[in-house]
């Protein structure tokens, strides 16, 4: 097991798993809205089952950088930074899979904290991430977390019959320090 630090906000934490997670991702079903913004295919959504709920967590549990996003006591999502060191660099994800959760500034909040331990704690050169174009609420936040569109992958993503574009966008460091100092 990787042990990635708590890191706590005003309205968050970002923790490692507790047996309780299981329950709250389990609850939340399978979520066609969520599972198109990942990417997934919502023809044949199948039924959540405990096995799987179990196996979500244990995978967080498993990765270094990988956090459950806890809100009001409930595991509401999770946040990952896959570490390059060679490059000085990190992906970036975010999941919220409970979308009682969604629109309330939890996302920005939660980007924000990880790019202040990307930056701050690990010395990160660069985060970037891919987002599926037409999640036009996640691009929101992570605009407003400072990212900048700096390419398209043109219909590289083959969803439910449709191929659709990724955006690659990414935050420099510089570019984290210039933000930080406004807020």
């Amino acid at each position: 097991m990787n042990e990635s630090p708590t890191i706590k906000g005003n309205k968050v934490i970002l923790r490692q798993p507790i047996d309780q997670d299981v329950q709250d991702y389990y609850k939340c079903g399978a979520d066609p809205e969520l599972t198109r913004m990942y990417g997934g295919d919502t023809k044949n959504l199948k039924e959540r089952t405990l096995e799987a709920a179990q196996a979500y967590i244990d995978r967080i549990r498993a990765n270094k950088f990988n956090w459950c996003i806890e809100y009001e006591r409930r595991c509401i999502g999770e946040a990952r930074l896959t570490v390059n060191k060679e490059d000085n660099r990190a992906r970036y994800a975010i999941g919220i899979f409970n979308r009682n959760y969604w629109n309330k500034g939890i996302g920005t909040e939660v980007t924000k904290l990880i790019l202040r331990f990307g930056f701050e704690e690990l010395g990160l050169h660069r985060i970037d991430l891919r987002v599926l174009e037409y999640n036009k609420r996640a691009i929101r936040c992570y605009e407003k977390c400072g990212f900048i569109v700096e390419g398209r992958e043109r219909e590289g993503a083959l969803i439910e019959g449709k191929y659709e574009t990724d955006l690659i966008m990414s935050i420099l460091e510089d570019e984290y320090r210039l933000s930080s100092r406004k807020e």
